[in-house]
């Protein structure tokens, strides 16, 4: 039996599930594991955003930088915009 964690709650209630493997990937293992970092950290960023917004928060996402990796491929990062509102 699973015990309720606030975090697998948040996950029922917002429908935001983990991506099984993919067995036809095209991506290398490096490749693969940097992409689930990425898609991990930006569900736990989403789960994030949805407490600051019913905390009364407005959050924006606005590209900070590019990196480039040197090898043709880049990232955009990113700087949280947050305004309160006032009633």
């Amino acid at each position: 039996m699973d015990a309720k964690t606030p975090e697998n709650e948040l996950e029922a209630q917002s429908g935001f599930q983990p991506a099984p493997p993919d067995p036809e990937s095209s991506f290398s293992g490096s490749q693969d594991s940097a992409l689930r970092m990425v898609a991990n950290s930006l569900h736990r960023l989403n789960e994030a955003i949805v407490r600051a917004a019913d905390a009364g928060l407005t959050v924006e996402l606005m590209r900070a930088s590019r990196y480039h990796g040197g090898n043709g491929a880049w990232g955009d990062q990113m700087v949280p915009i947050i305004e309160r509102n006032t009633d």
